[in-house]
C-alpha cells in the first residue's frame, strides 16, 4: 500500500472515532461518562489534525482557496436564517 494511501485511511478512522466520540458526549446520561468521551474526542480531534497537517505539507491533502464573496454570501444566508 502507498503511503499516500496509507495516510489517508489513518485520517478516515481518525475521522470515525471522532465521529463515535462526539455521539458518545452527546448522548451521555452520566456527567462522568460524559467528561469521559469530552476528553477522548479532544484528543482524538488534536490527532486527526496532526495527520490531516502531515498529508498537507506532504501535498496530499490539497486545499481550495474559497472567494471573499461567496463567504459572504453563505454568512448572510445563515444570518438571516437565524434571524
Amino acid at each position: 500500500m502507498e503511503d499516500k494511501q496509507a495516510m489517508e485511511n489513518i485520517l478516515l478512522s481518525a475521522k470515525g472515532v471522532c465521529d463515535l466520540y462526539m455521539h458518545g458526549a452527546l448522548e451521555a446520561s452520566d456527567t462522568r461518562v460524559h467528561q469521559a468521551f469530552d476528553r477522548a474526542l479532544n484528543e482524538s480531534i488534536c490527532i486527526q489534525d496532526d495527520i490531516y497537517k502531515k498529508m498537507q505539507a506532504k501535498g496530499w491533502y490539497p486545499t481550495e482557496q474559497v472567494d471573499q464573496q461567496k463567504i459572504d454570501k453563505v454568512k448572510q444566508k445563515f444570518s438571516t436564517s437565524m434571524s
